[in-house]
């Protein structure tokens, strides 16, 4: 009834995979996560530093700089001037970002055992947690 199949399949199965495919391994692609969202933080980072310039957000951002340069095998993140913010956005949502993404960061730092960039991930969350409080309390 049916045909038999004569052709090899085009879709290639674990055992016939070809060796010149390059694959990365999993400790790369952890790396190469947790560079992006290192690299994001750094964003939302530059942006409260424009608003609210302190020395706490100026050390995290080239804390945050170094780790992403190490990930990255030496290559210096991209930095927005902090002349160049557009607009004035809401201070409260810029923490609540930087919270966010400095979790996920964490996460990913966690299982992939990277004890440094764990550590400055869950820095920058207690830093923003402890921003959003008085704004949040004072909001209700």
């Amino acid at each position: 009834m049916y045909e038999p199949i004569r052709t090899k399949s085009v879709h290639s199965t674990m055992a016939d995979a070809p060796t010149d495919f390059p694959h990365r391994s999993r400790e790369e692609e952890l790396d190469i996560q947790l560079a992006g969202h290192l690299a994001a933080l750094l964003a939302v980072t530059d942006e409260l530093r424009a608003l609210e310039p302190s020395a706490d957000l100026d050390t995290a951002a080239e804390r945050l700089a170094a780790q992403v340069a190490r990930l990255r095998g030496g290559g210096a993140p991209v930095r927005v001037p902090l002349t160049a913010i557009p607009s004035t956005p809401d201070i409260t949502d810029l923490h609540r970002r930087a919270h966010a993404v400095a979790g996920r960061a964490l996460l990913v730092a966690a299982s992939r055992a990277d004890t440094a960039a764990a550590i400055l991930a869950a820095e920058r969350m207690d830093s923003h947690a402890a921003a959003l409080e008085p704004r949040e309390l004072a909001a209700h």
